[in-house]
């Protein structure tokens, strides 16, 4: 490859003009996250708190910025961003639950909570600012 050409594809890189399919990695993936939740009655009644798995989104697409003759930075850019096209709701049982002294609660109807969460179920590349919804 003449020098000229390698010269050319770097600063057509640097630019990110040229986009390269290994560059974007976004994908669904498991996490687990703690979640301490308070009892809804507008006082301390409970806390309750659990360990729960959960899917989140995560990796990077390739953005674009070129140069732009119509634009007043002299660059026209182009944004990607990971995240989610698609939420799914599901509940979860937080099966820690405590008083206001710390002292653990046993007894049925206080010993769990169910919480509702939402998370992502696939992920995508989407153009920054611009949601799938």
């Amino acid at each position: 490859m003449a020098m000229e050409t390698c010269s050319v594809i770097v600063a057509l890189l640097l630019m990110g003009i040229v986009k390269s399919h290994t560059d974007e990695a976004c994908e669904t993936l498991p996490s687990e996250i703690h979640i301490i939740k308070f009892d809804e009655l507008g006082r301390l009644a409970r806390t309750c708190n659990g360990d729960i798995g959960v899917n989140k989104c995560e990796g990077a697409c390739t953005s674009l910025v070129q140069p732009s003759v119509t634009t007043p930075t002299g660059f026209l850019k182009e944004c990607y961003c990971c995240r989610e096209s698609f939420l799914r709701e599901r509940v979860v049982t937080l099966t820690h639950c405590y008083d206001p002294d710390g002292i653990r609660l046993e007894k049925e109807g206080v010993g769990t909570m169910d919480v509702k969460l939402r998370e992502p179920t696939d992920c995508k590349c989407f153009k920054c600012g611009e949601y799938s919804r």
